[in-house]
């Protein structure tokens, strides 16, 4: 037997993988568009795994038989190009976990890959009921404005130091300084309103004058 003749593909097998990878790659994108974290709009990402999931069936199963078409698809994916990068790891990893769905199914693993599905949901959501069992959390975005002489590097240093004392969690993710403006953008994670009107007595008292806006990142990206 020549090593470039393809073995011939089961339609009956190839229509139950494409059924199963829909139905696993459709619990995939459901828990992310409920549960997901990620900044970019899932609701308009989640519906490219279970393509991604059929896709990557389709060619496992076709490449699977035939040392030929491996080689020949080894050659086309070394042309391919992304130009968008992916810089969210939750999106990198529900896409390898698509991925990897294509990958058992067109290799007819259906059980282990059926069985890794499930543990690996199992734990996601075990996950989130531990993480809201210790409380709910809110991140948002805290934008500040000081508009006066003093916004330089003394007013962000007593500015940093007050949020580092009423929230663990503080990242500053811009700042702009001009013209005796300071504007200061932090991503912040607050476990309860209480801290909101706390820091927004503390900035008031610390820093006269300023401007604050808060916007959840949630509901303002993730929906």
């Amino acid at each position: 037997m020549e090593l470039s003749a393809p073995a011939p593909l089961s339609l009956v097998s190839l229509a139950l993988n494409l059924g199963l990878a829909v139905i696993l790659s459709l619990i995939v994108s459901w828990y992310y568009v409920r549960f997901g974290q990620s900044l970019s709009n899932r609701s308009q990402f989640a519906p490219i795994l279970p393509m991604l999931a059929l896709v990557t069936v389709l060619i496992i199963s076709v490449v699977k038989s035939s040392l030929a078409l491996s080689l020949g698809l080894v050659g086309a994916l070394s042309i391919v190009r992304f130009r968008t990068a992916i810089k969210d790891p939750e999106e990198l990893i529900f896409l390898f976990f698509a991925i990897s769905i294509g990958l058992g199914l067109g290799a007819d693993q259906r059980v282990p890959t059926i069985l890794a599905v499930i543990v690996i949901m199992l734990y996601l959501v075990m996950r989130k009921s531990l993480k809201l069992h210790r409380g709910a959390s809110h991140s948002v975005y805290l934008n500040i404005d000081v508009d006066s002489e003093q916004a330089g590097s003394v007013m962000f240093t007593k500015i940093n130091q007050l949020l580092i004392d009423l929230i663990p969690q503080v990242d500053l993710r811009r700042m702009d300084h001009q013209d005796g403006r300071l504007g200061l953008t932090y991503y912040i994670t607050l476990r309860n309103s209480e801290v909101i009107a706390t820091l927004m007595d503390k900035l008031k008292q610390e820093v006269p004058g300023c401007s604050v806006s808060l916007v959840e990142q949630n509901n303002m990206l993730g929906g």
